[in-house]
Parts: C-alpha cells; sequence; structure tokens
C-alpha cells in the first residue's frame, strides 16, 4: 500500500500546497562524507507535533489578510475537519494540495511570511501537543537533533521550527516569480518517499546513523520516513498505519493533550514575532531550487559554522 501511495505522490509534480518550504533533492556525491556517528529525530508537524494541520491553520488570518475571501475560508475548515477526523489518505492530500495550491497561486510571498509571524504565537502555540515537546525535550536532552519534516512549506514551518527549537527543517518549497509571488507550480514536494530521500541526504551530510535515529509521524504516506530509521513510532495514527504499526511491533503514542508554549515553559523567553519575521523573510531570500535545510544551532558547546555545499544550503535560525 506505501509503495502505491509512494509511486502516485512521485508523478504529482506541477502543483503544490500553498505550503511554502524547504525543498531536498538527492545530494551531489561528496568526498568528504561525514562519519554516521550522531543521531537525529524526526518528526512529522502536522497531528504529531500539533493537533491540526499547520497550513489550513492560518485560513482565517489569510482571509484577514485579503489573500482568500470567505468562501475560501469555510472550504479550509470544512478540510480541516475531515482530516482530523479521518486522517488524509493519498487522494485527499492530492485533492487538497491542488485546492491549495491553486488558491495559493499568485500570493505576495513576504505578505504571506508577515501573516505567518504575526499570528504564529497565537494560532500555533496553543496546538502544540504537550508530550511532542516532551519528547523534544528529551531527545535534545540525549544530544539528538530534532528535524521537522512536513509537507507544509518553509514559511509556515520554519517559524515553527524556531518556536519549538528545532535543529532542522525539511518542507515544501513553491517556485516564486520573478514578482515576489507564487506561480503555483512546485519545486519540491515533502511527500512519501521524497520525505525519506531528504532524511537520508540530511543524515549523510550531518553524519547521523540513522539505524539509531528516531521518526515519528501519524500517517501511512510516511510510512517511507518511519521505515529508513531504527526506531520508528506510530503518533495519533490512521487506520492504515496503526495497521502497519501492530503488524511490524512498533511503538504506538497517543497525544493528547494541547498546550500553550509560554504556560509549558514560563520561565523561557520565546521568540518574538517580529524574530519570527525575520526568519521568514531570511527564507524568501533564496534562490528558487536550491536544497535548502533551515538549521538552528544549539548551545555554544555544539556550536558550527553554517556550510554551503554543491547540495545544500542552509541559514540559522536562531539570529
Amino acid at each position: 500500500m506505501a509503495s502505491t501511495q509512494t509511486s502516485k505522490a512521485m508523478r504529482a509534480s506541477s502543483r503544490l500546497l500553498p505550503m511554502l518550504g524547504t525543498v531536498a533533492v538527492p545530494a551531489q556525491p561528496s568526498t568528504s562524507a561525514v562519519p554516521p556517528t550522531r543521531t537525529a529525530a524526526f518528526f512529522d508537524l502536522d497531528k504529531t507535533i500539533i493537533a491540526k494541520s499547520s497550513t489550513l491553520a492560518f485560513s482565517r488570518s489569510f482571509y484577514q489578510g485579503g489573500l482568500i475571501n470567505r468562501r475560501a475560508v469555510l472550504r479550509s475548515a470544512y478540510a480541516q475537519f475531515v482530516y482530523l477526523v479521518g486522517g488524509a489518505d493519498h487522494d485527499q492530500m492530492e485533492r487538497m494540495r491542488a485546492y491549495l495550491s491553486s488558491m495559493a497561486s499568485g500570493w505576495d510571498v513576504e505578505q504571506v511570511k508577515l501573516i505567518v509571524a504575526e499570528t504564529l504565537h497565537q494560532l500555533i502555540d496553543p496546538l502544540i501537543y504537550d508530550e511532542a515537546a516532551t519528547l523534544i525535550e528529551e531527545h535534545h536532552l540525549a544530544g539528538r537533533d530534532v528535524v521537522i519534516v512536513s509537507t507544509s512549506g518553509a514559511e509556515v514551518v520554519e517559524p515553527i521550527g524556531e518556536l519549538l527549537g528545532a535543529d532542522h527543517v525539511i518542507a515544501t518549497r513553491m517556485v516564486v516569480g520573478e514578482d515576489g509571488r507564487y506561480s503555483g507550480e512546485i519545486e519540491y514536494y515533502a511527500y512519501a518517499e521524497t520525505k525519506a530521500e531528504a532524511i537520508r541526504e540530511l543524515a549523510e551530510t550531518e553524519g547521523y546513523d540513522l539505524a539509531r535515529c528516531y521518526a515519528y509521524s501519524d500517517s501511512v504516506t510516511d510510512l517511507p520516513m518511519l521505515e529508513t530509521v531504527g526506531h520508528p513510532s506510530a503518533v495519533n495514527p490512521d487506520r492504515a498505519l496503526r495497521k502497519e504499526a501492530v503488524a511490524r511491533e512498533w511503538p504506538v503514542l497517543v497525544f493528547a493533550r494541547p498546550v500553550r508554549l509560554r504556560d509549558r515553559f514560563a520561565g523561557v523567553s520565546l521568540p518574538h514575532p517580529s524574530t519570527l519575521a525575520a526568519v521568514a523573510v531570511s527564507a524568501g531570500a533564496a534562490t528558487a531550487g536550491v536544497v535548502w535545510f533551515a538549521t538552528r544551532r544549539r548551545g555554544a558547546a555544539r556550536q558550527r559554522l553554517p556550510r554551503v555545499g554543491r547540495a545544500t544550503r542552509r541559514t540559522s535560525l536562531r539570529r
């Protein structure tokens, strides 16, 4: 079943979710590969870290910003409902992708980034699962990088990654025209097997031993991603993924307690919206078509300068 979904996903090539994001393509051969000694935890975003679709959560803000009409808001609300109740299989994801892609065509990229930055705390902060936040903490304490791997795009996912303290983000990227607006075409679609390919590429450049890495997702469409690591877990899984997890004896986790990070970490200073806006704007400066992992470096002990290679371009999320 996963292979059929993957092959369908790989044939979808021209239009994509207005989920604006990070691109990934096969890495170029490297003469100085990093030995695979490090580890990481890879998290899907929607219904794994947060309780809703990250992109659809911004529909009302996009309406208030004049990007969509009231009918589109209602349709997005309905899509959110279907997604939450039954999960999204391949066909539903394709319909949602086509609809959102068409809706986002012509949007001004900088306006989208500013809307996301200004409303992130209000819309996303209350949706983050406490259980997911705890897992992220535990992986960081164990010395593992945390990587968000999402079908949503960079203008949405990167500020969320900053909010959560993620080390890397892999996400979908749309083509931006010379006029600074989305063309409706995709540069890279982070979905199914392409997520797994991006993880393998990042593991090669960062020196991750995938056999010792972890991955979490709610959807059977992420089966290739889960199969890539040695420690996969199903989180709030759809029926198909639950069946696979049980058959393979993978852990099945239930996340059910959304919590505001501001309440959870009362003594911690979270990124200000202006900081998130700066992250989003700098993200838009990257050339379309370049593979781009947004990176946040933690702690002086592990601080490293961003590297620019032939196959990847990274930018620090910590300003």
